[in-house]
């Protein structure tokens, strides 16, 4: 046997749906992390509109640490703020907005008042116009502009009252903002992610394919080079979302912004096309935002939230996604294990998550390599096989097998390190360092012998083997070799 990566020392079953989890002082320690990655966590999320960077440089030690004591391959992915909007401090903390008054919101720096109130984006009163909405909150609160000086100053009625504190964000969901996708903070957070080797960059309120191309040319210029999802939270960019899709390399569909944004009622129908979408581009889609929210204070979920995470995995999201819940939650790991066995009981007992995609295009550049992914899972449905085992330099193969959401296990090989941790966000696949690619027969031998001998696959399993020859050439998959464990 050659050269292979150890195989994950904590679990041989899992999901083929991926779990991200949101990193925080709930989880933040070597023991507590430990239960989550022991629990089912796929991906850490690192999110950089909270904490130090030496608090994050802590919980990457730790997820590297980890990786290694348990020969696991959890990923990480660093959200970066973007440009967030927020309110600044009120008086005594706190101000109540009368519904049916005139404020004013102003961007020159003041403490709040029932009156008036700051808001930290100087072009604000450029941008806006009359009648246009302003959202405090997450949306509790609603404004709407009756009179701009397009210098300083906005004239807006209270039209939903209540009380606003300090710091809240706010939304303008009829406005074109001229302000950057990317901020100072937030290019000093993708150099410190990319000194840190991490797999995945989310880019937050992205508008346009713009956006997404701005960031991949910075990452560009490094020897380390992240994959960038785009996170959909803005009406602009559902409305240009296939020209994202064809730019980034993944999407999370990021509900709490998106619902503030839009009217709540369209974001499930948002979501689901999304995720169709994103499987027919064989690119990876995250489904994120209150999904077990309850279990922030309580030890189970609600049945909706179940059914909510439950939806998601039929649609065929490659992952589900958990912010407060294991961030400062009170009860992480009960979290991960509810959305885990949620996961197991979709997978198990329905066929809704599997053989979705579309056939390849016969004029695509890449229809030969794609038709034989294709045909591959669609021979492991008619054989029952229980895996397909591909090998893999750039990881192409892998995203297109997953996309077609095989029952059978997708297991890749690849020489490429970079590519373990990364292929942990996708539907399905587990990927291991492999450093024996010598001859395609002896090679898929050799793979197959490795997944037997550490329990993957028993004898008289069948085996749908994709490779490319000859090997050595690192060309596409065009191979398929049906392989009986012997």
């Amino acid at each position: 046997m050659k050269d292979t990566k150890s195989i994950s020392k904590i679990r041989k079953e899992f999901n083929r749906t991926k779990i991200v989890a949101t990193m925080g002082p709930a989880c933040s320690s070597y023991d507590n992390l430990k239960q989550l990655f022991e629990e089912g966590v796929d991906v850490c999320r690192l999110n950089f509109s909270h904490g130090t960077y030496d608090d994050h440089q802590k919980i990457i030690d730790t997820i590297n640490q980890l990786n290694e004591d348990l020969g696991t391959n959890v990923a990480m992915l660093l959200d970066l703020q973007g440009p967030k909007l927020r309110v600044g401090e009120m008086e005594n903390g706190k101000v109540e907005l009368i519904k049916g008054e005139i404020i004013d919101v102003t961007t020159e720096k003041c403490i709040g008042t029932a009156n008036k109130v700051y808001i930290n984006f100087e072009s604000l009163p450029k941008d806006v116009d009359k009648g246009e909405r302003i959202l405090l909150d997450d949306g509790k609160l609603e404004l709407r502009v009756t009179h701009t000086n397009k210098k300083n100053l906005i004239k807006a009625e209270v039209i939903v009252g209540g009380w606003l504190s300090n710091k809240k964000g706010f939304n303008l969901p009829d406005t074109k903002l001229s302000i950057p996708s990317m901020t100072q903070k937030d290019l000093d957070d993708l150099k410190f992610g990319i000194q840190n080797k991490v797999e995945w960059i989310g880019l937050s309120f992205v508008r346009t394919e713009a956006d997404v191309i701005f960031l991949k040319n910075i990452i560009e210029l490094n020897d380390w080079k992240p994959r960038v999802i785009a996170k959909i939270e803005k009406p602009e960019a559902v409305e240009f979302i296939d020209k994202i899709i064809a730019v980034t390399d993944g999407v999370m569909v990021a509900r709490g912004d998106l619902g503030v944004e839009m009217p709540m009622e369209q974001v499930p129908v948002i979501q689901k096309m999304i995720v169709k979408k994103c499987i027919e581009a064989s690119k990876p889609v995250i489904i994120a935002t209150q999904m077990m929210e309850s279990m922030i204070t309580s030890a189970v979920p609600t049945r909706a939230e179940v059914n909510d995470v439950a939806n998601a995995v039929m649609d065929g999201a490659d992952a589900v996604m958990l912010s407060a819940e294991t961030s400062v939650g009170a009860y992480p790991h009960l979290a991960v294990r509810a959305m885990r066995k949620t996961i197991f009981e979709v997978e198990s007992k329905t066929n809704a998550p599997y053989f979705k995609g579309t056939r390849p295009d016969i004029n695509s550049s890449t229809f030969f390599s794609d038709e034989i992914c294709f045909t591959a899972v669609r021979i492991s449905d008619h054989m029952k096989a229980t895996a397909i085992v591909g090998m893999t330099f750039s990881g192409y193969s892998a995203y297109k097998l997953s996309s077609y959401r095989p029952k059978a296990n997708i297991f890749i090989f690849t020489t490429n390190p970079r590519l373990i941790n990364t292929l942990s966000l996708v539907w399905g696949v587990r990927g291991f360092l492999y450093r024996g690619f010598e001859s395609t027969d002896d090679s898929i031998q050799d793979v197959n012998n490795t997944l037997a001998a550490n329990g993957y696959v028993n004898t008289g399993d069948i085996v749908i083997n994709t490779a490319s020859m000859p090997i050595i050439e690192r060309s596409r998959t065009n191979t398929i070799k049906i392989s009986e464990i012997k």
